[in-house]
């Protein structure tokens, strides 16, 4: 059994964490980089624990990894050698897993939830770049070439003790395809695929979502499909969308409804129509059964969501 459905067997759903990069900011960390959060993983590890250890506090089943934008070829750019690369992304597991073990040793953690898993962000290749492609998808790689730039560092994420990839913010279904000829490779290994979109219907390289998760349904191993990384506004279209070509399970955490201005790097307050974790539950009576934060949102955005989740 995945590990999705091994927690979705006894409770009516899975919450995820929130923004892992907007809590380290709050703590101090600049990064405006492109190495994102994994430059924290060189710098301040402990943070990181720390910010996993207050998801677990809010609520969250789920912890994922500082990892996103974390690659050897990335940290050797910075100068470090393969070794040490390769340490920091397992690291990243690591860390995870440790605040998951502390925070669940403490009996009074455990009433009324499931025992916390962890996944290993698998970012796009576009996450690399660190060009903004992964909300277009416009890479000019081949399938074979995305196949081999993820390959190892997935091994590494499964070395590491990963329970499940968090194959997110994924802009074109070719990308998706790579990742799941690495994925069968291990076939013990489960991941989730989520998308970034740019509507209500069509994910961020224009390509239907509807024709995504229909790709992705025979899938054995796709734990669940959803979307991450998008505005609030579109979650419940696309839900729809997916939920018309497949069971397996949907699984949303978009941002917060703030925009982010790439010209000055700094995000846009909006004022939105409704609280995140009012919007939450609307998605969760669409048919949305993995729920959490991404890009600004907070420790007290899974907490509210828990508050409402855990009387279901």
């Amino acid at each position: 059994m995945n590990p999705i459905e091994k927690i979705l067997t006894d409770f009516p759903m899975m919450i995820l964490d929130g923004a892992l990069a907007t809590e380290l900011e709050t703590h101090g960390c600049h990064l405006n980089d492109p190495l994102w959060s994994a430059k924290v993983l060189m710098e301040e590890p402990t943070l990181i624990k720390q910010v996993h250890t207050n998801y677990f506090a809010a609520g969250a089943d789920c912890a994922i990894t500082a990892s996103y934008q974390a690659t050897v070829e990335g940290y050797k750019d910075r100068g470090l050698s393969e070794v040490e690369a390769i340490r920091l992304l397992k690291e990243s597991v690591h860390i995870a897993v440790k605040a998951r073990d502390d925070f669940w040793s403490d009996e009074d953690n455990r009433y009324g939830r499931p025992k916390p898993i962890v996944a290993a962000s698998v970012g796009p290749y576009g996450a690399y770049l660190a060009d903004g492609s992964e909300y277009r998808g416009d890479y000019q790689v081949s399938e074979d070439q995305l196949v081999s730039f993820h390959r190892e560092r997935i091994r590494m994420f499964i070395e590491a003790g990963a329970e499940i990839l968090a194959c997110e913010t994924i802009p074109c279904l070719k990308e998706a395809k790579a990742l799941i000829r690495v994925l069968k490779e291990f076939p013990h290994i489960y991941a989730w695929v989520s998308f970034s979109a740019q509507d209500g219907v069509h994910i961020s390289s224009g390509e239907r979502i509807a024709d995504c998760a229909q790709w992705l349904a025979k899938e054995e191993q796709v734990a669940a499909i959803g979307i991450n990384c998008s505005a609030p506004a579109f979650i419940h279209s696309l839900i729809h969308e997916i939920k018309n070509e497949t069971a397996k399970p949907i699984i949303v955490y978009p941002n917060s409804g703030e925009v982010y201005d790439a010209s000055s790097k700094q995000w846009n307050e909006v004022m939105p129509s409704q609280s995140f974790s009012t919007s939450a539950k609307s998605w969760y009576e669409a048919g949305a059964r993995v729920i959490g934060g991404c890009c600004r949102t907070k420790p007290e955005d899974i907490e509210a969501i828990a508050d409402w989740a855990r009387q279901s």
